[in-house]
């Protein structure tokens, strides 16, 4: 077996929506999405997510991850793939040709089978080596949390397939809830409303478009709108509306109260001494979730604890490994909590 030091370390964040890769900073940033084309693999990340619902028949977009979890083995390991390659392109040259080990944030929730899957399409996707950390720690860590001592920390990751809700204290999780409502519900959520109110079908990445440009789930200083394109229902043409704000907040308001709720029901189960902590330190926010528009206050007034958004919510979990890859003490730590395939 080759010396962990002669292994290039990769951390990476492997997730429904999006994959992020760190090595010695954050290299990559790309949506989890695959392009086939009669078998073959013909665009992975951002430049297959364009095609999502564009494709003509020879041609199918798909996303290899549900719900945390590998949907599809074969697509999963070639979207790794490329996406491994297209990250250590940009190391030094000799880097390049360095075997290397992964180490891969996984839900809380997980099943013995899942963590198998993803194991096995990181070592087919050329990994010597590959350690599973929790998502909710790798994201604590990255938000710059104290996760190690004897202090409770709240996260709530909410990504695209589902939500981590967790409350960590001495390297481990106290609880943990893995829930099903998160950035893709958000989406089906605005799709939904849009068809009921307006008779117009949009796509998946239309629902996306709206939510990030008007979306919130508190009354806004001034109100915004964006114009919309899909098919009517009716005529069967196309169509062009306009969406308001307001619409987009009603739309997703049935969502986020039951997101929210959940997270009340996870602070209703915290031990009374981490409670404390969490009072004083308040609950950390991240995922491309956190930044809908008014989530951290609609939170904070529901739970009467502070709610705070992570600096950089999307990449925070790909952060927390990369900061415990490079900081051996805390790395041999990490590893001793991680699940080692």
């Amino acid at each position: 077996m080759l010396p962990n030091l002669f292994l290039q370390k990769i951390g990476m964040d492997l997730g429904t929506s999006n994959t992020v890769i760190f090595l010695k900073d954050i290299v990559l940033r790309e949506a989890s999405v695959v392009t086939v084309c009669r078998g073959k693999v013909v665009a992975v990340g951002d430049a297959a997510k364009q095609m999502l619902g564009k494709t003509p028949q020879t041609l199918t977009s798909a996303k290899p991850l549900k719900n945390g979890a590998i949907a599809d083995l074969e697509l999963a390991e070639e979207m790794l793939l490329q996406f491994i390659a297209k990250a250590r392109s940009k190391t030094k040259w000799l880097c390049k040709w360095r075997p290397f080990e992964v180490s891969i944030a996984i839900p809380s929730e997980i099943t013995a089978v899942e963590k198998r899957a993803v194991s096995d399409c990181a070592r087919r996707a050329g990994a010597k080596e590959v350690f599973l950390i929790q998502e909710v720690i790798a994201g604590a860590i990255g938000a710059g949390r104290p996760v190690h001592d004897a202090i409770g920390t709240f996260i709530v990751n909410i990504g695209g397939g589902t939500t981590e809700i967790a409350l960590i204290a001495l390297s481990g999780i106290v609880l943990a809830k893995s829930v099903h409502i998160a950035g893709d519900a958000f989406d089906e959520a605005i799709i939904d409303y849009v068809k009921r109110r307006h008779n117009l079908l949009i796509g998946e990445s239309t629902a996306e478009r709206v939510k990030i440009e008007v979306g919130s789930v508190k009354a806004l200083e001034e109100e915004m709108s964006t114009e919309v394109r899909g098919r009517d229902l009716v005529t069967g043409f196309p169509k062009t509306v306009t969406i308001r704000s307001e619409e987009v907040r009603e739309a997703l308001m049935p969502t986020i109260t039951a997101l929210v709720q959940h997270i009340k029901l996870a602070l209703e189960k915290c031990p009374p001494e981490l409670s404390a902590d969490l009072v004083e330190r308040g609950l950390t926010l991240a995922g491309g979730g956190a930044l809908l528009r008014g989530l951290d206050s609609l939170i904070s007034e529901v739970t009467s604890i502070p709610a705070v958004v992570s600096d950089d919510p999307v990449g925070v979990v790909a952060s927390g490994i990369g900061q415990s890859m490079h900081d051996r003490n805390l790395y041999e730590h990490t590893k001793k909590h991680s699940y080692n395939s």
